[in-house]
């Protein structure tokens, strides 16, 4: 990621932003390009889409999304998670511009530009909100780091690595295999 100005800049600056090919978030009031995902990346993000959304569209639980979609934490703050889910109970958080409240769930795939804002910036500003669980996944470790937010943002509850299966609350009856998240 390339930071592109060094005031600290508000939602209405973002707003200003061209409508052009890049990514761009607001980080603790900097604007933040994101280059283009890498192909595992995407991989990975295509996995997880196609894990939990079936899911979640089976049992009518809410709503699975990636990005770009611009999640609003406050005047300073608009990420893009790379996935994120939305309870139905907290369906009323989804506008038209993006969304004005916390999702439920968080993925954020790391990389060497992108990593120091999603485990450091990102990851504080997710609890802030009311974020209440988040998922760090490390492609080149092929691991997956679970915070649940509002008990500890410090620290994960779990690590998951190749050939571990988990759940979450948040997605009932739903085994998670590590192995198909960083399937190529």
């Amino acid at each position: 990621m390339i930071a592109t100005d060094t005031r600290r800049l508000t939602v209405e600056d973002y707003r200003r932003l061209p409508e052009d090919d890049w990514r761009y978030q607001l980080i603790d009031g900097e604007i933040v390009m994101s280059p283009s995902p890498s192909f595992f990346h995407q991989t990975i993000l295509l996995n997880l889409s196609d894990i939990l959304s079936p899911h979640v569209r089976k049992r009518n639980l809410g709503k699975v999304r990636f990005a770009p979609l611009d999640f609003y934490l406050d005047d300073n703050n608009v990420y893009q998670p790379d996935i994120l889910f939305i309870s139905r109970a907290r369906e009323s958080i989804i506008q038209e511009d993006g969304l004005h409240g916390a999702p439920d769930f968080v993925v954020e795939v790391l990389s060497p530009r992108t990593a120091r804002y999603d485990f450091n910036a990102k990851r504080s500003g997710y609890a802030r909100s009311g974020v209440g669980e988040l998922w760090l996944v490390y492609p080149k470790a092929t691991r997956v780091d679970v915070f649940h937010l509002q008990e500890n943002a410090e620290t994960p509850v779990a690590s998951y690595s190749l050939g571990q299966t988990f759940q979450s609350p948040l997605f009932p009856d739903l085994d998670i295999c590590t192995d198909e998240i960083f399937a190529e």
